[in-house]
């Protein structure tokens, strides 16, 4: 049985049920001959009503597949991972497509999640493995693509106790309109307030972690040395460069050897040949009323 909605957000777009790409996938030249054929299709706007609920067993293979278009190949067990999710179902949110009529011609899977977010407090969790391997991720990534003062503060943060670091994931598929991440990062800070109040880990964080979709073209922009991170680096989910403002650590690495690729095997954004990247970064927690305000100004309609 689906759970009942926490709040409702009616929103235009694509509806993500046309497409089977993953938010990475979404970035990738199609190479397709037959394009103009469905040109009108794929450009067609609809008008799509979403709900969001409490996270349930049932969403175990929705959330699991949004954090596999995160994770991709690297040796992050999804499943536990999931259940972790999925037990603490006080923090988070998944959406789903609200009640069709039953005169629509949709025919859509009523329980398909469509994006979710949620916080998981990783240092209450010390030991647990898919954890522990996720943390070992990140920091193997650091040690390849950082300067030894990120490394060292990296370290301390993720394998110490002194302070309580949250990992925030926060997914949906690419053609959800960016707007619904607006309610869900709202219900989430009102979750992790009354977690705090009620003395639960989940509400005890003082860093949030964060691993973001990101991308950046193959041939470089005649910028300066100085801007040409900023200016290359950009955000499959829009908001979230709201976080890399904020971020006090952050660093980005390639993942193109793990991305799937199609026929073409080229990544492309507004017809721009890209390379897809995750970019990891902590962000202090006094800091979310800022980005919570830059997103409600960027996002609302």
């Amino acid at each position: 049985m689906a759970s009942s909605a926490k709040r409702r957000a009616v929103e235009t777009g694509q509806n993500p049920q046309d497409s089977d790409e993953s938010s990475d996938e979404g970035l990738e030249d199609s190479g397709d001959d037959d394009s103009e054929n469905s040109e009108e299709e794929i450009n067609e706007e609809v008008i799509v009503d979403f709900e969001a609920h409490t996270i349930s067993d049932n969403d175990f293979h929705g959330i699991k597949t949004l954090l596999q278009q995160l994770f991709l190949k690297c040796h992050v067990n999804t499943s536990d991972l999931t259940d972790i999710i999925i037990q603490q179902n006080h923090i988070g949110s998944v959406i789903r497509q609200a009640e069709v009529p039953e005169d629509s011609d949709d025919e859509g899977d009523p329980d398909e999640v469509f994006g979710f977010i949620s916080m998981v407090n990783l240092t209450e969790r010390q030991g647990v493995e898919c954890l522990e391997k996720l943390k070992d991720m990140i920091l193997d990534q650091c040690a390849k693509c950082s300067p030894p003062d990120v490394q060292e503060r990296m370290e301390n943060l993720l394998q110490g106790t002194a302070q309580s670091v949250g990992l925030l994931l926060s997914e949906r598929f690419v053609n959800v309109p960016p707007q619904i991440a607006l309610p869900l990062h709202k219900q989430l800070q009102k979750e992790m307030a009354e977690a705090q109040r009620t003395n639960k880990p989940s509400g005890k964080c003082q860093f949030c972690l964060m691993i973001s979709k990101t991308c950046k073209p193959v041939k470089k922009k005649s910028i300066s040395a100085g801007d040409q991170a900023k200016e290359e680096l950009l955000f499959v989910n829009d908001e979230e460069e709201f976080f890399y403002e904020q971020a006090t650590l952050k660093f980005s690495y390639c993942v193109q050897d793990e991305a799937d690729s199609c026929a073409t095997g080229k990544w492309s954004y507004e017809d721009e040949p890209m390379k897809p990247f995750r970019t990891v970064m902590v962000i202090p927690m006094d800091r979310m009323d800022t980005i919570m305000q830059k997103m409600t100004d960027y996002l609302t309609v």
